[in-house]
């Protein structure tokens, strides 16, 4: 078998740990839509690459309002590698601990907000603050990692603690230790990851999940939609529209700072 081969045959057993999570899903998209039918928002959170998760949510095609995505660029930016603004700062900032209390200072946060914490590894310090200071203002937490890589990895906090232990629900992205999941004649060192692939399952289940709730209630989501499928002139007006939401959803998280 070729290790491309291989790698297909990784995903779909991630594929299979993601369907066997369908009544997990099925209950943190409740939690999720409750929290947009009151008016406020989900609030999402990754750092390093994890943040592609929550640009997967919101926003892009197929996606709506009613989530506040949280992407640090200090802890995101990836493009330089080395050099100013480089993979050596942001790592090193992913565990400074206090960052995360300096984040969420920004927000008027409810208890009636929800929110999707996502570390591959569970084990960064500022991801397990955000969740553990959102759960302390009374949010309901769903955290995204591998659990095998959280299970077998340790935590860089002193006290051992993992997002794991300030999340109300854990959903698994099925992915091995160390992620990468192909071994390769010759070469010590696996490669080719798997948390991206469980991970964007289940934000996208989660979305179809929330979409389904919010119109069964009488409150059908907003969705940017290609004008391939409904035309320019529609297609145009759902994006303005689902900005105009966003702000609106926003404008409440600041309102009350201070």
């Amino acid at each position: 078998m070729s290790p491309s081969e291989d790698y297909i045959n990784h995903c779909r057993e991630i594929v299979e740990r993601v369907a066997a999570q369908h009544e997990m899903i099925h209950e943190v998209a409740g939690r999720f839509a409750d929290s947009i039918l009151k008016g406020r928002v989900v609030h999402l959170f990754g750092s390093g690459h994890s943040r592609i998760m929550v640009e997967e949510m919101w926003p892009r095609y197929g996606s709506f309002p009613g989530f506040n995505p949280i992407v640090e660029l200090s802890l995101t930016f990836h493009n330089q590698v080395s050099g100013a603004n480089g993979q050596r700062q942001a790592m090193f900032l992913e565990n400074v601990t206090g960052l995360a209390g300096r984040i969420l200072r920004n927000f008027d946060i409810s208890e009636d907000d929800t929110a999707l914490v996502v570390s591959s590894s569970g084990c960064n310090v500022v991801p397990i603050e955000i969740a553990e200071q959102f759960q302390q203002r009374g949010v309901w937490v769903a955290g995204l990692v591998s659990l095998a890589h959280c299970e077998g990895s340790e935590s860089k906090r002193d006290d051992g603690k993992k997002l794991v232990h300030f999340s109300d629900r854990v959903l698994d992205t099925g992915a091995p230790l160390g992620d990468s999941m192909i071994q390769v004649d010759g070469l010590p060192t696996p490669v080719s990851p798997g948390s991206t692939v469980g991970g964007c399952m289940i934000v996208n289940a989660l979305k179809a999940e929330i979409a389904r709730l919010l119109t069964e209630s009488g409150n059908p989501p907003r969705v940017l939609t290609s004008s391939a499928i409904v035309g320019k002139k529609e297609a145009e007006e759902l994006f303005e529209s689902a900005y105009d939401e966003h702000s609106r959803r926003m404008a409440v998280l600041y309102g009350g700072n201070g």
